[in-house]
């Protein structure tokens, strides 16, 4: 028995499994179809214990560790759900960790409780139509002007943004650069926060996202989260925790893939004979599981070393200091999982052939939905540029 196998995250590992294959896979291609999981299922979620798992008791969640919010992950992908339904499903994980970490008990009452209670969806507005992982150039601007912020702009590639009651968005209150950044909480509904387009994409087809304008937003003071010009140093915390659980679930993506390539090799048959008895498909199969455990152990690591580095109740909110093993542990996870990801998911379509590439195929979505785990929570290349400077490069 090791951390991740404790009686506890058994049950937790099961409870995951029954509600992924009851009640999200026999819906999961009508939901790609539509374009987003419909809003009752937050709620089916919330009353299973899995949408609070890795929030603290005191604002609503369950109690648990980042560990247990990645055998969340890990169970949901090798049951039969996917990356995009994780991302429709729990993108409170990116939208409330800055309000907790805030301990301002009056946004924790309005947006933080509801949402782990499946009663509210929640979203994160940081990226922009001019950037991505410049976060320090945003330009979207909040202006004080009495009790109210004044905010104007646009936000784009938002993750569950058209059905998201609120955005925990990223604006400019003060000077250029990274000190003028702050975080503000809109509602929807607002006076000029509008969906301006749901967005189409090659992947993570149930997942809705969309482009956000904010014309002369007025939102209360009241909404602002921590301290002004302080919304960078949330947002660059939270990344250890966003992405290791990108990490995770590229493993799992993988795992997943792998699982069912070696099930589909073992019952087609060529020229006579099963693919698995052909030694060039059993040496596919041999290297993906190879990529697959490294990816899963050096993640596996990376988050139990911020699971002792963080206390719980921050690691996920982002709200202590993360040092530069754990910021770094982070960026290689990520990569290393991603970039295992990508070349298994790969490699089980051509084992899949012709059927790997028909949409009703499961493979053929984790194909399309891989491709931006090396993208969403720090690209690859900016991750490595990050790892250089962290290792001395």
């Amino acid at each position: 028995m090791n951390a991740w196998d404790t009686f506890e995250r058994r049950a937790l590992r099961e409870t995951v499994t029954s509600f992924t294959e009851k009640e999200l896979v026999p819906h999961l291609s009508a939901w790609e179809d539509t374009g987003e999981v419909p809003r009752e299922v937050h709620k089916k979620a919330a009353d299973a214990g899995l949408v609070g798992v890795a929030f603290p008791e005191h604002v609503g969640g369950q109690g648990g560790d980042l560990i247990d919010g990645s055998i969340v992950s890990e169970a949901m992908l090798e049951a039969g759900g996917s990356t995009g339904l994780i991302a429709a499903l729990f993108t409170h994980g990116i939208a409330l960790p800055h309000i907790v970490a805030s301990g301002n008990a009056d946004l924790i009452d309005r947006y933080v409780r509801p949402t782990l209670a499946g009663e509210m969806i929640g979203a994160l507005g940081v990226t922009e139509p001019g950037g991505g992982s410049d976060v320090a150039n945003i330009r979207t601007r909040a202006v004080r002007d009495g009790d109210d912020f004044v905010v104007n702009g646009a936000k784009t590639f938002i993750t569950s943004g058209v059905r998201a009651d609120f955005v925990t968005t990223a604006v400019r209150t003060g000077g250029d650069g990274y000190g003028g950044i702050s975080l503000l909480v809109v509602d929807k509904g607002t006076p000029g926060f509008t969906v301006a387009r749901p967005l189409r994409k090659m992947g993570w087809h149930c997942s809705d996202t969309a482009e956000l304008s904010f014309d002369d937003v007025r939102v209360p003071a009241a909404n602002i989260v921590g301290e002004v010009d302080g919304g960078f140093v949330l947002i660059m915390q939270q990344f250890v925790s966003e992405r290791l659980s990108l990490a995770v679930q590229a493993y799992s993506t993988a795992q997943r893939a792998l699982d069912l390539a070696v099930a589909y090799a073992g019952e087609r048959e060529t020229f006579g004979k099963p693919l698995i008895a052909r030694q060039v498909i059993r040496h596919k199969l041999v290297d993906m599981h190879r990529r697959t455990s490294a990816a899963r152990a050096l993640t596996r690591q990376a988050v139990e070393r911020a699971v002792v580095s963080l206390p719980h109740s921050l690691a996920l909110a982002g709200g202590a200091p993360s040092s530069t093993e754990t910021v770094l542990d982070a960026v290689m996870a990520k990569n290393q999982s991603v970039e295992a990801c990508e070349w298994v998911v790969s490699e089980a379509v051509q084992i899949f052939g012709g059927a790997g590439y028909m949409r009703e195929s499961e493979i053929d979505r984790h194909y399309r939905d891989a491709r931006i785990l090396g993208i969403g929570g720090g690209a690859t290349e900016v991750l490595n540029d990050l790892a250089a400077k962290l290792l001395g490069y």
